[in-house]
Formats: C-alpha cells, structure tokens, sequence
C-alpha cells in the first residue's frame, strides 16, 4: 500500500507517517517545511520539498497513484488568518481543491482530511456532536470548513472516498510552543526555563485534550472504516487550564507557579466534544487519557 501524507513534516503529520511506516505503507511526504522540520519525517518516508498549492505537487500525485491520501497541510495559526485572510484561503481551500483535483485524475481510492473543532465556533453547549450547527468564528475555521464542503461535493459528483477528522486540541511531542492550541507545549517550555506560566483570565475555561498518537490511529482507521463520514477526535472529557496545571505539577519535581493574566477578547470559553460516533462507526478509541498523555509529553520534551 501507498500513501502520500501532506504535512508530513509537522508535529501531528510526522507521528501519522511512523505510524503508517510501522504498518509497512510506503510513505510520500509533502512538505513546504514553513513549519515542519526536516528533523520530524521518518528516515524510511520519501520526502517531497513542495507546497500543496503547486502544480508539482498535483503531478507528483498523479505520477504516483498513491492509494490513500492524508491531508494535514495547512495554515493554522488563527491569529494569522485574520491578519492575512487571502493567503488562509488559498493554502486551506485551494489546496484542498489542487489535491482533490489530483486524487480525482490519479483514482485515489481514500481522502482523508485532517480538519478541526473551530468549523463550530462558540455553541455554548456543553458537548458538540458532529450534526451541531457550524458558525465558525476565525478565518482558520470558516477556510477549513469550506474545504469539507469541497471533498463532500468531489463525493457527490466524482465519487471520491473521504473521511473528515475534526481533532479536538491536539499535544504531544514535536508541538510548537505556539498559541492556545499549543497551551501544552507553552507551559512545558516555561517549565524547561524554570518561567512562571500564564494564565489568561481565571483559567477555568476548558478544552477537549486529545494526545497525537491517539489522533495518528485514528487517520489508521479511517483506512478501512468511516467511508465518506465526519468524525471528531477527541476524548470526549474537558480539561481546564487550572487542572491542567494541578497534572503538570504533579508530574514536575520543582515547584510550579504561574500568573494570570488578562482574559483574551473572543476566547472560548468551554468546549468539549463527544467522540460516540468515532468509536461506533470508525471503530476507534482513544487510548491516553489527559494524565498518561501529559506524563508521556513530559518525559520526551524535558530529556530533549
């Protein structure tokens, strides 16, 4: 079996390319490395230096027939969006187009798309299942819903296999100390300087954490199962900042302070999802909770 990965340099593409190559798939990489690293992509991977946009990108896919095609490239930074609305679009929807072009010329029997919780915006429940109404509420977010509506329409018309994974906030090894996204990844940062942490507002608002190995099995399932379905990637349990920080001082032998700070205008402020449909039909569950997650992100980023 073939398969190309897109982002296959990134934090949560390069743990899905060694999880690939542990099942004997040959794996492509394509990456423009604007945030991947050379460093992350598995030694047996073949990798490709081009943007997802590019026509060489589309040939590559065409001369190479890959079975399956994992999209994970994309611009994520939701501050960035907003200050560059254009280039959002052009990377997260027509990139997604310039693949599925490729896939439709090269008969690629599976696309599956890596998307995100932010196509809901703020709901106000308490849990979000996959039928919620979306209001995305960032650029980011309304780009990578777009992009679900284009691989739904490629179904429709061309008859295209997808599955769609919208992740909960992803950590893990290899994430960039970056944004509230990377909350993980920035505490465990100031931890390794010995800095205090930064709490915005009173840091009770909660998130969906959900550990990159667990999200890597879960583009593995989507191989076989989830055929032209959405599912969301998640634990299904929220996480508070505060507790957060209660796991991590658990877990450090030195002591841990940190600060608040001034809470951030349009922040979220609950959001968890369930992950039912996820374990029904893609027949996947996760396997690390917020604490064995935690634990094991923290070993390999304060020894790295």
């Amino acid at each position: 079996m073939k398969a190309i990965v897109t982002g296959g340099a990134g934090f949560i593409g390069s743990h899905l390319v060694e999880a690939l190559i542990n099942k004997g798939v040959v794996v492509h990489v394509i990456d423009n490395y604007s945030t991947g690293k050379h460093s992350n992509i598995h030694p047996l991977a073949i990798p490709h230096n081009m943007d997802i946009c590019s026509i060489e990108t589309k040939n590559l896919i065409v001369n190479e027939k890959p079975d399956l095609l994992f999209h994970l490239a994309a611009q994520a930074d939701v501050e960035h969006s907003t200050l560059n609305p254009y280039f959002d679009a052009d990377v997260n929807i027509m990139g997604t187009i310039n693949l599925l072009e490729a896939c439709k010329e090269a008969s690629v029997k599976k696309f599956i798309f890596s998307s995100t919780s932010a196509v809901y915006g703020d709901t106000g429940k308490k849990i979000i299942h996959e039928e919620d109404f979306t209001l995305p509420i960032s650029y980011y977010g309304l780009s990578k819903l777009s992009a679900e509506h284009y691989i739904k329409l490629y179904n429709n018309i061309f008859g295209q296999s997808y599955t769609i994974l919208r992740y909960g906030n992803v950590y893990g090894p290899r994430q960039t100390a970056k944004g509230e996204g990377g909350v993980i990844a920035v505490f465990l940062k100031k931890m390794k300087n010995n800095d205090s942490l930064k709490v915005h507002g009173d840091g009770m608002q909660t998130r969906d954490y959900i550990y990159v190995k667990d999200v890597a099995s879960a583009n593995i399932a989507a191989i076989e199962n989830g055929k032209n379905g959405t599912f969301q990637i998640c634990t299904g349990k929220s996480t508070s900042i505060i507790d957060l920080i209660r796991i991590l001082d658990n877990t450090h032998l030195k002591d841990l302070h940190y600060i608040h700070t001034n809470e951030r205008v349009g922040d979220i402020k609950h959001s968890c999802l369930a992950n039912s449909k996820a374990i029904n039909e893609l027949k996947w569950t996760p396997d690390y909770d917020i604490k064995s997650g935690v634990l094991e992100t923290y070993k390999i980023s304060m020894n790295s």
